[in-house]
C-alpha cells in the first residue's frame, strides 16, 4: 500500500492539519485502521492523533482517495472530534469502555 499526500492545510485553531491523500493498493480496499496506521507512520505521528474521515474507492479501481485530520495530540482529537468518529478510528474507546463497565459493576 502506497500513500501519496496530495494536499495539506494547517488549522491552528483546532490544533490539527487536514490531509487529503491518494492510496494505491494491490488487493481490496484496506481497512480504516490499517490506513490510519500507515498514514500515521508516514507523517511520524501516533495512531491516536490521526482520524480518518473518508475513504472513497471507485468500483474496480486500485486507488482510494481519502481525507484525514491529523491532530497535535490524542487529547486534542478527543476534545474536538465527535464520539462516533473516535469509535470508528478506535481512539480512546478502550479506556472509556473500561470505565463504563467498572461503573456498571459497582452499581
Amino acid at each position: 500500500m502506497d500513500i501519496e499526500i496530495t494536499r495539506e492545510e494547517e488549522n491552528p485553531m483546532l490544533h490539527r492539519t487536514d490531509v487529503r491523500f491518494e492510496l494505491t493498493h494491490d488487493e481490496e480496499t484496506p481497512s480504516r485502521l490499517s490506513v490510519r496506521d500507515s498514514l500515521a507512520a508516514r507523517l511520524n505521528k501516533d495512531a491516536g492523533e490521526v482520524v480518518i474521515h473518508e475513504l472513497d474507492t471507485a468500483f474496480g479501481m486500485r486507488t482510494t482517495l481519502g481525507y484525514a485530520k491529523v491532530y497535535d495530540s490524542a487529547d486534542d482529537a478527543r476534545e474536538v472530534e465527535q464520539t462516533y468518529m473516535l469509535e470508528r478510528n478506535k481512539i480512546g474507546v478502550d479506556e472509556e469502555d473500561d470505565e463504563a463497565s467498572a461503573e456498571a459493576e459497582e452499581a
